[in-house]
């Protein structure tokens, strides 16, 4: 049984279980967070996709941590002149584990 479910503009493929990094969640940590946006759930070989999301179908996961990515370097710079600039990076996010999905 898996789902897929929409957060922070991106889709992610999720089993009980799982543990995914998302973007960030204004969500303390321990608590349990519940994902709405269901845009497919596979369920004893039946593939159930919405339109635009699947009614009644929801996942559930607990909230593991906050943390930050790898550091990225951005460097910008225009040739024949005397510019440039670097700056880095780091993007949030929320470690969370999959506990249930209901649907």
């Amino acid at each position: 049984m898996y789902a897929i479910i929409e957060t922070g503009g991106k889709q992610y493929k999720v089993q009980e279980g799982d543990v995914i990094r998302v973007e960030k969640l204004n969500v303390p940590e321990g608590e349990t967070y519940t994902f709405d946006k269901v845009l497919a759930l596979s369920k004893d070989d039946k593939l159930t996709i919405g339109n635009p999301t699947v009614e009644g179908a929801s996942v559930t996961a607990s909230v593991e941590g906050e943390g930050k990515g790898k550091k990225i370097t951005v460097y910008r710079y225009k040739p024949k002149k005397t510019y440039s600039r670097k700056m880095g990076h780091r993007q949030p996010f929320t470690k969370l584990t999959v506990t249930a999905i209901n649907g």
